[in-house]
């Protein structure tokens, strides 16, 4: 069985880092790189890229707000239009850089508030996925089974990457707990590597009511800003050898 490590990365900016992407690097099959706007630059960018080229690591953009002090995680006013030349603003940018070492840009995923607000506005989830496909058809989405996103990226004819987030708490629907309640992030690297443990083995989750919840997903994410993230990387990767999985990109 395969199953993609991927990570947000490059999520510094200039002489500030915020994880050890290197390490991550070693590690994960996937990158989601951060392109400018919630974090990351052009030098960041570049060095990633040709790590991810190094590693043999698949990559692809994770475009958010322009909020570098909340670290794209507040939401913002702005119109549909502006998110729209956001997100080709980005995928345009690592695309660029890619292009330089011969790379291709495989995949988008949202970052933080620019995906949450996607997936609580179907039309504008709609009018994203659209400006994806018409970037390039075969870029491949990364969301969460059965939420706006996930449906809208279908309906623009992309192929989808279903996510499996392992230290973010889960409503039954299948979202996600909205961040600032409590138990919304789990910060237990133990109790992180028990969910993965039960998503490996059963294919669920437990959500924050107790319940079990069905996640078909072969693709599981990791947050560069939690904690330790290099650690907890290595550690869902030995878990996954452990059941005789292959930790490689998958294309959807």
């Amino acid at each position: 069985m395969k199953i993609d490590l991927n990570a947000d990365i490059g999520e510094g900016f200039g002489r500030w880092t915020i994880a050890d992407d290197a390490a991550l690097m070693r590690v994960i099959s996937s990158a989601n790189i951060a392109c400018g706007f919630h974090a990351g630059d052009h030098l960041i960018m570049d060095r990633v890229v040709r790590a991810a080229k190094e590693h043999g690591v698949s990559i692809g953009a994770h475009p958010g707000l322009p909020d570098r002090m909340g670290f794209g995680r507040r939401t913002m006013v702005v119109s549909a239009e502006e998110m729209e030349a956001m997100l080709a603003y980005q995928i345009g940018a690592l695309k660029g850089i890619a292009a330089r070492y011969g790379v291709r840009v495989g995949h988008v995923s949202y970052h933080a508030a620019f995906g949450t607000m996607a997936n609580a506005d179907q039309d504008l989830a709609d009018r994203l996925a659209r400006v994806i496909a018409q970037i390039d058809p075969d870029l491949v989405m990364l969301a969460m089974e059965g939420q706006p996103i996930d449906l809208a990226a279908r309906k623009a004819g992309l192929r989808v990457r279903s996510l499996f987030l392992a230290d973010r708490a889960y409503q039954a629907n299948g979202a996600l707990v909205p961040r600032g309640l409590e138990g919304a992030v789990i910060h237990d690297l133990d109790k992180v590597r028990w969910r993965v443990k039960q998503f490996l083995e059963t294919g669920s989750v437990t959500t924050i009511d107790g319940k079990s919840l069905l996640i078909h997903s072969r693709s599981i994410l990791v947050h560069s800003d939690t904690p330790g993230s290099d650690k907890l990387a290595q550690a869902i990767a030995t878990q996954i050898k452990a059941i005789g999985g292959e930790i490689a990109a998958a294309e959807g």
